[in-house]
């Protein structure tokens, strides 16, 4: 890590815990806890923020919520008012313990090694900042919970796309005293590393067991990184 580094910004999936967590537990945890969050919540005012934020002829009826749920975790797509809805149906998983976030190993040693140094940690994830909240708020780390050593959440509502040069762009503005080039964003996805170098940021490729594999020329092209502990 270069001496000028002033906060560090990081990924979250395949960057401090495995791409399985969310792929093999989030996501079916909340397809799991869906049927019967509509069943019960359906005409709720507090579902009903989730409810309206989905288009209109998917919103329509339950059946073609759930479907139109079903569809987009199979796809992955990073839509946001998929994201918040997961954040919401994940809440409770976490709050009795059944959902807990396995942190890479050299996560929370590097977090506390950071809050020392004096190092801002900030995190941007595709995933909605209450949900970002709730996985640090419960790790296994020690210690457990992570966010108050975090000083800001982005998400692609608040901040933009992960892919477009903008979004770093504006994350970094957030924090007039840091320069963009005092920034060093961390992720394992190429695209959003030479996103954020568009930016002016520094940014390294994470490569962590389970990630997808690097092509020969993202390692010619960008600093690869297997442990945080290496920064």
């Amino acid at each position: 890590m270069a001496a000028t580094t002033k906060v560090v910004l990081l990924d979250i999936e395949g960057t401090v815990c495995p791409i399985s967590f969310v792929k093999d537990i989030l996501f079916p945890y909340a397809l799991q806890a869906l049927p019967g969050t509509l069943n019960t919540q359906w005409d709720s005012p507090a579902f009903a923020r989730y409810r309206d934020a989905f288009p209109a002829e998917h919103a329509a009826s339950r059946e073609a919520f759930a479907a139109h749920v079903e569809d987009l975790t199979r796809r992955d797509v990073k839509a946001p008012y998929l994201k918040s809805l997961q954040g919401y149906l994940w809440e409770k998983g976490y709050q009795t313990g059944q959902l807990k976030a396995p942190l890479f190993p050299d996560v929370a040693p590097r977090f506390a090694s950071w809050k020392r140094e004096g190092v801002t940690v900030v995190i941007y994830s595709s995933g909605s900042v209450p949900a970002q909240k709730l996985l640090f708020a419960h790790t296994n780390g020690d210690p457990a919970d992570l966010v108050p050593d975090i000083a800001g959440f982005f998400d692609t509502v608040n901040a933009g796309p992960k892919t477009e040069a903008a979004s770093y762009e504006k994350i970094a503005a957030r924090f007039p005293e840091d320069l963009a080039g005092e920034c060093l964003f961390l992720s394992d996805n190429v695209k959003e590393v030479e996103a954020a170098k568009l930016a002016g940021m520094q940014s390294f490729v994470v490569e962590r067991p389970g990630n997808a594999e690097l092509s020969a020329e993202a390692r010619q092209q960008h600093r690869v990184i297997q442990s945080f502990a290496e920064l």
